[in-house]
Protein backbone atom coordinates (compact mmCIF):
# COMPACT_ATOMS: atom_id res chain seq x y z
CA UNK A 1 0.00 0.00 0.00
CA UNK A 2 2.82 2.41 0.83
CA UNK A 3 4.49 1.70 -2.50
CA UNK A 4 1.24 2.21 -4.40
CA UNK A 5 0.53 5.44 -2.52
CA UNK A 6 3.98 6.79 -3.36
CA UNK A 7 2.97 7.00 -7.04
CA UNK A 8 -0.44 8.62 -6.48
CA UNK A 9 0.56 12.27 -6.83
CA UNK A 10 2.55 11.71 -10.01
CA UNK A 11 -0.22 9.60 -11.53
CA UNK A 12 -2.80 12.34 -10.87
CA UNK A 13 -0.52 14.95 -12.44
CA UNK A 14 0.01 12.82 -15.55
CA UNK A 15 -3.56 11.51 -15.91
CA UNK A 16 -4.54 13.85 -18.76
CA UNK A 17 -1.42 12.97 -20.75
CA UNK A 18 -1.95 9.25 -20.11
CA UNK A 19 -5.49 9.44 -21.44
CA UNK A 20 -4.35 11.41 -24.52
CA UNK A 21 -1.55 8.92 -25.25
CA UNK A 22 -3.98 6.00 -24.79
CA UNK A 23 -1.41 3.92 -22.97
CA UNK A 24 0.60 3.57 -19.76
CA UNK A 25 3.91 5.50 -20.03
CA UNK A 26 6.96 3.28 -20.25
CA UNK A 27 8.88 5.17 -17.56
CA UNK A 28 6.02 5.03 -15.07
CA UNK A 29 5.41 1.34 -15.75
CA UNK A 30 9.11 0.57 -15.27
CA UNK A 31 9.25 2.32 -11.90
CA UNK A 32 6.03 0.68 -10.71
CA UNK A 33 7.51 -2.68 -11.75
CA UNK A 34 10.76 -1.94 -9.91
CA UNK A 35 8.68 -1.18 -6.81
CA UNK A 36 7.23 -4.69 -7.01
CA UNK A 37 3.64 -3.64 -7.68
CA UNK A 38 3.14 -5.79 -10.77
CA UNK A 39 4.42 -8.90 -8.97
CA UNK A 40 2.26 -8.57 -5.87
CA UNK A 41 0.65 -11.99 -6.46
CA UNK A 42 3.74 -13.78 -7.78
CA UNK A 43 5.07 -16.46 -5.37
CA UNK A 44 7.93 -15.34 -3.16
CA UNK A 45 10.12 -18.14 -4.51
CA UNK A 46 10.11 -16.31 -7.86
CA UNK A 47 10.77 -12.89 -6.35
CA UNK A 48 7.14 -11.89 -5.91
CA UNK A 49 5.23 -10.39 -3.01
CA UNK A 50 2.67 -13.21 -2.54
CA UNK A 51 0.54 -10.68 -0.67
CA UNK A 52 -2.77 -11.23 1.07
CA UNK A 53 -5.68 -10.73 -1.38
CA UNK A 54 -6.94 -7.77 0.67
CA UNK A 55 -3.61 -6.01 0.20
CA UNK A 56 -3.79 -6.61 -3.56
CA UNK A 57 -7.35 -5.26 -3.61
CA UNK A 58 -6.47 -2.15 -1.58
CA UNK A 59 -3.35 -1.35 -3.63
CA UNK A 60 -5.27 -1.57 -6.92
CA UNK A 61 -8.07 0.57 -5.51
CA UNK A 62 -5.62 3.21 -4.27
CA UNK A 63 -3.92 3.35 -7.66
CA UNK A 64 -7.24 3.57 -9.49
CA UNK A 65 -8.27 6.42 -7.21
CA UNK A 66 -5.32 8.34 -8.64
CA UNK A 67 -6.25 7.32 -12.20
CA UNK A 68 -8.54 4.56 -13.40
CA UNK A 69 -6.41 3.59 -16.38
CA UNK A 70 -3.22 3.16 -14.36
CA UNK A 71 -5.12 1.17 -11.75
CA UNK A 72 -6.50 -1.06 -14.50
CA UNK A 73 -3.03 -1.75 -15.93
CA UNK A 74 -1.74 -2.60 -12.46
CA UNK A 75 -4.67 -4.93 -11.90
CA UNK A 76 -4.08 -6.79 -15.17
CA UNK A 77 -0.34 -7.14 -14.61
CA UNK A 78 -0.65 -8.20 -10.98
CA UNK A 79 -3.43 -10.73 -11.55
CA UNK A 80 -1.59 -12.29 -14.50
CA UNK A 81 1.27 -12.89 -12.07
CA UNK A 82 -0.88 -15.62 -10.50
CA UNK A 83 0.12 -17.84 -13.43
CA UNK A 84 3.57 -18.20 -11.87
CA UNK A 85 2.07 -20.53 -9.25
CA UNK A 86 0.84 -22.95 -11.95
CA UNK A 87 3.52 -22.71 -14.65
CA UNK A 88 6.21 -25.36 -14.79
CA UNK A 89 9.02 -24.36 -12.44
CA UNK A 90 11.59 -23.73 -15.20
CA UNK A 91 9.14 -21.54 -17.13
CA UNK A 92 8.13 -19.62 -14.01
CA UNK A 93 11.76 -18.91 -13.20
CA UNK A 94 12.53 -17.82 -16.76
CA UNK A 95 9.46 -15.59 -16.93
CA UNK A 96 9.33 -14.05 -13.48
CA UNK A 97 12.52 -14.71 -11.53
CA UNK A 98 15.04 -14.06 -14.33
CA UNK A 99 13.91 -10.45 -14.66
CA UNK A 100 12.55 -9.08 -11.36
CA UNK A 101 11.08 -6.05 -13.16
CA UNK A 102 9.26 -8.01 -15.88
CA UNK A 103 5.64 -7.09 -16.55
CA UNK A 104 3.39 -9.97 -17.62
CA UNK A 105 -0.09 -9.32 -19.01
CA UNK A 106 -2.56 -11.04 -21.29
CA UNK A 107 -6.07 -12.11 -22.21
CA UNK A 108 -7.71 -15.33 -20.98
CA UNK A 109 -10.49 -15.46 -23.59
CA UNK A 110 -9.79 -18.58 -25.74
CA UNK A 111 -9.60 -16.81 -29.10
CA UNK A 112 -6.33 -18.41 -30.21
CA UNK A 113 -5.58 -21.81 -31.71
CA UNK A 114 -2.72 -23.98 -30.44
CA UNK A 115 -1.46 -26.96 -32.42
CA UNK A 116 0.80 -29.49 -30.69
CA UNK A 117 4.21 -29.87 -32.37
CA UNK A 118 7.44 -31.56 -31.22
CA UNK A 119 8.71 -29.68 -28.18
CA UNK A 120 5.71 -27.43 -27.66
CA UNK A 121 2.85 -25.63 -29.40
CA UNK A 122 2.39 -23.46 -32.48
CA UNK A 123 -0.09 -20.70 -31.64
CA UNK A 124 -1.97 -18.20 -33.78
CA UNK A 125 -4.71 -15.82 -32.72
CA UNK A 126 -5.94 -12.31 -32.19
CA UNK A 127 -7.32 -11.10 -28.88
CA UNK A 128 -9.08 -7.83 -27.97
CA UNK A 129 -8.47 -6.00 -24.68
CA UNK A 130 -4.69 -6.49 -24.49
CA UNK A 131 -4.31 -4.02 -21.62
CA UNK A 132 -0.80 -2.65 -20.94
CA UNK A 133 0.65 -4.79 -23.74
CA UNK A 134 2.93 -1.91 -24.85
CA UNK A 135 4.86 -2.06 -21.57
CA UNK A 136 4.86 -5.85 -21.15
CA UNK A 137 7.75 -8.27 -21.38
CA UNK A 138 5.53 -11.34 -21.66
CA UNK A 139 1.96 -11.60 -22.96
CA UNK A 140 -0.44 -14.54 -22.79
CA UNK A 141 -3.49 -15.33 -24.91
CA UNK A 142 -6.11 -17.99 -24.21
CA UNK A 143 -6.02 -20.69 -26.90
CA UNK A 144 -8.00 -23.82 -27.77
CA UNK A 145 -5.75 -26.84 -28.29
CA UNK A 146 -6.21 -28.51 -31.68
CA UNK A 147 -5.44 -32.10 -32.59
CA UNK A 148 -5.60 -33.11 -36.25
CA UNK A 149 -7.29 -29.78 -36.89
CA UNK A 150 -10.09 -30.41 -34.38
CA UNK A 151 -10.51 -28.98 -30.86
CA UNK A 152 -9.17 -31.37 -28.22
CA UNK A 153 -11.30 -32.24 -25.20
CA UNK A 154 -10.10 -32.04 -21.61
CA UNK A 155 -10.55 -34.83 -19.08
CA UNK A 156 -13.72 -33.05 -17.89
CA UNK A 157 -15.22 -33.15 -21.38
CA UNK A 158 -14.91 -29.45 -22.24
CA UNK A 159 -12.57 -27.83 -24.72
CA UNK A 160 -8.93 -27.96 -23.70
CA UNK A 161 -7.82 -24.35 -23.25
CA UNK A 162 -4.31 -23.18 -22.44
CA UNK A 163 -2.74 -19.82 -21.61
CA UNK A 164 0.55 -19.78 -23.54
CA UNK A 165 3.10 -17.09 -22.76
CA UNK A 166 4.68 -15.19 -25.67
CA UNK A 167 7.71 -12.97 -25.60
CA UNK A 168 6.53 -9.43 -26.30
CA UNK A 169 8.63 -9.28 -29.47
CA UNK A 170 6.45 -12.05 -30.97
CA UNK A 171 3.22 -10.10 -30.43
CA UNK A 172 1.77 -7.59 -32.87
CA UNK A 173 -0.19 -4.75 -31.26
CA UNK A 174 -3.01 -3.28 -33.33
CA UNK A 175 -4.03 0.35 -32.76
CA UNK A 176 -7.66 -0.50 -31.96
CA UNK A 177 -8.23 1.06 -28.53
CA UNK A 178 -10.49 4.05 -29.30
CA UNK A 179 -13.06 3.99 -26.52
CA UNK A 180 -15.26 6.10 -24.29
CA UNK A 181 -13.35 5.41 -21.08
CA UNK A 182 -10.23 3.85 -19.55
CA UNK A 183 -8.53 5.31 -22.61
CA UNK A 184 -5.07 5.19 -21.04
CA UNK A 185 -5.02 1.40 -20.58
CA UNK A 186 -3.74 0.75 -24.11
CA UNK A 187 -6.10 -2.22 -24.34
CA UNK A 188 -5.47 -2.76 -28.04
CA UNK A 189 -5.96 -5.98 -29.97
CA UNK A 190 -2.93 -8.25 -29.77
CA UNK A 191 -1.99 -10.91 -32.30
CA UNK A 192 0.49 -13.73 -32.85
CA UNK A 193 0.98 -15.80 -35.98
CA UNK A 194 2.48 -19.26 -35.81
CA UNK A 195 4.35 -18.45 -32.61
CA UNK A 196 6.29 -21.35 -31.11
CA UNK A 197 5.74 -21.86 -27.37
CA UNK A 198 8.05 -24.44 -25.79
CA UNK A 199 6.73 -27.21 -23.57
CA UNK A 200 5.94 -25.97 -20.06
CA UNK A 201 5.49 -22.31 -20.99
CA UNK A 202 1.74 -22.47 -20.78
CA UNK A 203 -0.93 -23.05 -18.15
CA UNK A 204 -3.94 -25.28 -18.75
CA UNK A 205 -7.01 -23.26 -17.85
CA UNK A 206 -8.45 -24.72 -14.65
CA UNK A 207 -5.30 -26.63 -13.72
CA UNK A 208 -4.50 -26.65 -9.98
CA UNK A 209 -1.49 -24.54 -8.93
CA UNK A 210 1.76 -26.33 -8.16
CA UNK A 211 2.32 -24.10 -5.14
CA UNK A 212 -0.01 -25.03 -2.32
CA UNK A 213 -0.39 -21.83 -0.32
CA UNK A 214 -3.58 -20.05 0.85
CA UNK A 215 -3.28 -17.32 -1.82
CA UNK A 216 -3.20 -19.87 -4.63
CA UNK A 217 -6.20 -21.73 -3.27
CA UNK A 218 -8.29 -18.71 -4.30
CA UNK A 219 -9.84 -19.14 -7.76
CA UNK A 220 -7.95 -17.26 -10.48
CA UNK A 221 -11.13 -15.73 -11.87
CA UNK A 222 -12.34 -14.82 -8.37
CA UNK A 223 -9.20 -12.75 -7.79
CA UNK A 224 -9.42 -11.25 -11.27
CA UNK A 225 -13.01 -10.18 -10.59
CA UNK A 226 -11.99 -8.58 -7.29
CA UNK A 227 -9.23 -6.70 -9.10
CA UNK A 228 -11.63 -5.37 -11.74
CA UNK A 229 -13.99 -4.21 -9.01
CA UNK A 230 -11.17 -2.56 -7.07
CA UNK A 231 -10.64 -0.32 -10.09
CA UNK A 232 -14.35 0.53 -10.09
CA UNK A 233 -14.32 1.52 -6.43
CA UNK A 234 -11.10 3.51 -6.84
CA UNK A 235 -12.69 5.53 -9.63
CA UNK A 236 -15.75 6.16 -7.44
CA UNK A 237 -13.52 7.27 -4.56
CA UNK A 238 -11.81 9.71 -6.93
CA UNK A 239 -15.22 11.07 -7.93
CA UNK A 240 -16.23 11.55 -4.30
CA UNK A 241 -13.09 13.60 -3.64
CA UNK A 242 -13.53 15.70 -6.77
CA UNK A 243 -17.20 16.33 -6.05
CA UNK A 244 -16.56 17.30 -2.44
CA UNK A 245 -14.03 19.89 -3.58
CA UNK A 246 -16.37 21.22 -6.28
CA UNK A 247 -19.47 21.41 -4.03
CA UNK A 248 -17.81 23.69 -1.49
CA UNK A 249 -17.06 26.39 -4.05
CA UNK A 250 -19.67 26.12 -6.81
CA UNK A 251 -22.69 28.43 -6.63
CA UNK A 252 -25.15 27.44 -9.39
CA UNK A 253 -26.59 30.23 -11.55
CA UNK A 254 -29.38 32.10 -9.78
CA UNK A 255 -28.72 30.38 -6.46
CA UNK A 256 -27.77 32.02 -3.17
CA UNK A 257 -26.27 28.78 -1.87
CA UNK A 258 -23.34 26.64 -2.84
CA UNK A 259 -23.90 23.06 -3.93
CA UNK A 260 -22.65 21.92 -0.53
CA UNK A 261 -25.51 23.77 1.17
CA UNK A 262 -28.22 21.92 -0.75
CA UNK A 263 -29.96 19.07 1.06
CA UNK A 264 -30.31 16.98 -2.09
CA UNK A 265 -26.58 17.27 -2.77
CA UNK A 266 -25.77 16.30 0.79
CA UNK A 267 -27.92 13.19 0.33
CA UNK A 268 -26.27 12.31 -2.97
CA UNK A 269 -22.79 12.56 -1.47
CA UNK A 270 -23.74 10.52 1.60
CA UNK A 271 -25.31 7.80 -0.54
CA UNK A 272 -22.28 7.68 -2.81
CA UNK A 273 -20.04 7.30 0.24
CA UNK A 274 -22.25 4.51 1.59
CA UNK A 275 -22.15 2.65 -1.73
CA UNK A 276 -18.35 2.71 -1.86
CA UNK A 277 -17.67 2.08 1.83
CA UNK A 278 -20.15 -0.79 2.06
CA UNK A 279 -18.64 -2.37 -1.04
CA UNK A 280 -15.19 -2.25 0.54
CA UNK A 281 -16.53 -3.74 3.77
CA UNK A 282 -18.34 -6.60 1.99
CA UNK A 283 -15.20 -7.34 -0.03
CA UNK A 284 -12.91 -7.55 2.99
CA UNK A 285 -15.47 -9.72 4.76
CA UNK A 286 -15.63 -12.11 1.80
CA UNK A 287 -11.84 -12.22 1.43
CA UNK A 288 -11.32 -12.85 5.15
CA UNK A 289 -13.85 -15.67 5.13
CA UNK A 290 -12.20 -17.23 2.08
CA UNK A 291 -8.71 -16.83 3.56
CA UNK A 292 -9.70 -18.61 6.77
CA UNK A 293 -11.15 -21.48 4.77
CA UNK A 294 -8.11 -21.63 2.49
CA UNK A 295 -5.83 -21.90 5.52
CA UNK A 296 -8.00 -24.44 7.32
CA UNK A 297 -9.54 -26.64 4.63
CA UNK A 298 -7.04 -26.29 1.78
CA UNK A 299 -9.73 -25.37 -0.76
CA UNK A 300 -12.67 -23.03 -1.10
CA UNK A 301 -16.20 -24.36 -1.30
CA UNK A 302 -18.76 -23.12 -3.78
CA UNK A 303 -20.55 -20.84 -1.30
CA UNK A 304 -17.36 -18.99 -0.41
CA UNK A 305 -16.39 -18.60 -4.06
CA UNK A 306 -19.86 -17.20 -4.74
CA UNK A 307 -19.39 -14.58 -2.01
CA UNK A 308 -16.16 -13.41 -3.66
CA UNK A 309 -17.91 -13.04 -6.99
CA UNK A 310 -20.91 -11.33 -5.39
CA UNK A 311 -18.66 -8.78 -3.68
CA UNK A 312 -16.84 -8.04 -6.93
CA UNK A 313 -19.99 -7.59 -9.01
CA UNK A 314 -21.63 -5.51 -6.30
CA UNK A 315 -18.56 -3.26 -6.21
CA UNK A 316 -18.61 -2.53 -9.92
CA UNK A 317 -22.27 -1.62 -10.08
CA UNK A 318 -22.32 0.22 -6.74
CA UNK A 319 -19.36 2.29 -7.93
CA UNK A 320 -21.20 3.16 -11.13
CA UNK A 321 -24.26 4.23 -9.12
CA UNK A 322 -22.12 6.39 -6.85
CA UNK A 323 -20.40 8.13 -9.77
CA UNK A 324 -23.71 8.64 -11.57
CA UNK A 325 -25.19 10.39 -8.54
CA UNK A 326 -22.28 12.79 -8.27
CA UNK A 327 -22.03 13.41 -12.00
CA UNK A 328 -25.66 14.52 -12.12
CA UNK A 329 -25.51 16.42 -8.82
CA UNK A 330 -22.62 18.54 -10.14
CA UNK A 331 -24.76 19.89 -12.97
CA UNK A 332 -23.29 21.37 -16.13
CA UNK A 333 -19.77 21.40 -14.70
CA UNK A 334 -19.58 17.64 -15.27
CA UNK A 335 -19.67 17.76 -19.06
CA UNK A 336 -16.41 19.62 -19.65
CA UNK A 337 -13.26 17.74 -20.60
CA UNK A 338 -11.48 19.52 -17.75
CA UNK A 339 -13.84 17.93 -15.21
CA UNK A 340 -12.62 14.93 -13.24
CA UNK A 341 -16.22 13.81 -12.90
CA UNK A 342 -16.73 13.32 -16.63
CA UNK A 343 -13.65 11.12 -16.80
CA UNK A 344 -14.78 9.12 -13.77
CA UNK A 345 -18.21 8.74 -15.40
CA UNK A 346 -16.68 7.40 -18.61
CA UNK A 347 -14.14 5.19 -16.89
CA UNK A 348 -16.44 3.53 -14.38
CA UNK A 349 -18.92 2.58 -17.09
CA UNK A 350 -16.17 0.77 -18.96
CA UNK A 351 -15.31 -1.32 -15.87
CA UNK A 352 -18.91 -2.56 -15.62
CA UNK A 353 -18.64 -4.10 -19.09
CA UNK A 354 -15.98 -6.62 -18.04
CA UNK A 355 -17.33 -10.17 -18.12
CA UNK A 356 -16.05 -10.87 -14.60
CA UNK A 357 -18.47 -8.33 -13.08
CA UNK A 358 -21.27 -8.43 -15.65
CA UNK A 359 -24.90 -8.52 -14.48
CA UNK A 360 -25.36 -12.27 -15.22
CA UNK A 361 -22.97 -12.95 -12.32
CA UNK A 362 -25.83 -12.09 -9.99
CA UNK A 363 -27.80 -14.99 -11.52
CA UNK A 364 -24.89 -17.38 -10.98
CA UNK A 365 -24.56 -16.33 -7.34
CA UNK A 366 -28.33 -16.54 -6.88
CA UNK A 367 -28.33 -20.13 -8.10
CA UNK A 368 -25.64 -20.99 -5.55
CA UNK A 369 -27.63 -19.30 -2.78
CA UNK A 370 -30.66 -21.38 -3.80
CA UNK A 371 -28.66 -24.59 -3.65
CA UNK A 372 -28.61 -25.02 -7.42
CA UNK A 373 -25.79 -25.90 -9.80
CA UNK A 374 -24.32 -22.59 -11.08
CA UNK A 375 -23.63 -24.25 -14.47
CA UNK A 376 -20.60 -22.16 -15.31
CA UNK A 377 -16.95 -23.14 -15.72
CA UNK A 378 -15.93 -19.76 -14.24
Amino acid sequence: MARAASFAQEIRQRATDIEAARRLPQDLAARMAAAGLFRALVPTRYGGGQVHPSEFFDAVMATAEADGSVGWCLMIGASTGLLAATLADDAARATFAANPDAIVTGVTAPMGRAEAVPGGMRVSGRWPFGSASQVSNWICGGSVVLENGEPRRSAQGGLEVILPLFEASAVRIHDSWHTSGLCGTGSNDIEVHDAFVPEGRWVALGAPPRIDEPLYRFPFFGLLALGVSAVSLGIARHAIGAFTELAGGKRPSGSQRTLAQRGSVQQDLARAEALVASGQALTHQAIDQAWRQAERAGRLDRAVKAQLRLAATNNAWSAAQAVDRLYHAAGGSSIYRSSVLQRCFRDVHVTTQHIMVAQPTYEVVGRVLLGMDPKTPL
